[in-house]
C-alpha cells in the first residue's frame, strides 16, 4: 500500500494537469472565436421601408379602438386566471 503523501502528489498533479488543458483549451477558443469575429463579415439588417405619410391627418389614427383594448384585457384576464391555477 502507497502512503498518503505519494498519493496526494499524484491528485495534485492530476488536478493541474487537468487545470492547465482546460485553460489551454478556453484561450484557444476565445482567440478563435475572436478571428472568426473579425473574418466573417456583420449581417446588416436590410433598412424598412417607410410608408409615405399624406399631408392630410387622421384624427384618430393614432387612437386604440374599443374593441381592440377589450380584447387585449380579456386575453390578459384569462392569461392570469390560468397561471394562477
Amino acid at each position: 500500500m502507497e502512503n498518503v503523501g505519494s498519493l496526494l502528489v499524484d491528485a495534485a498533479t492530476l488536478m493541474l494537469t487537468g487545470m492547465a488543458v482546460v485553460f489551454i483549451f478556453l484561450t484557444i477558443l476565445v482567440y478563435l472565436v475572436r478571428l472568426m469575429s473579425k473574418l466573417v463579415p456583420e449581417e446588416v439588417p436590410e433598412p424598412i421601408a417607410t410608408p409615405k405619410q399624406n399631408n392630410k391627418v387622421q384624427p384618430n389614427s393614432s387612437a386604440v379602438s374599443p374593441k381592440v383594448v377589450a380584447a387585449i384585457s380579456a386575453a390578459v384576464h384569462q392569461y392570469r386566471t390560468s397561471t394562477a391555477k
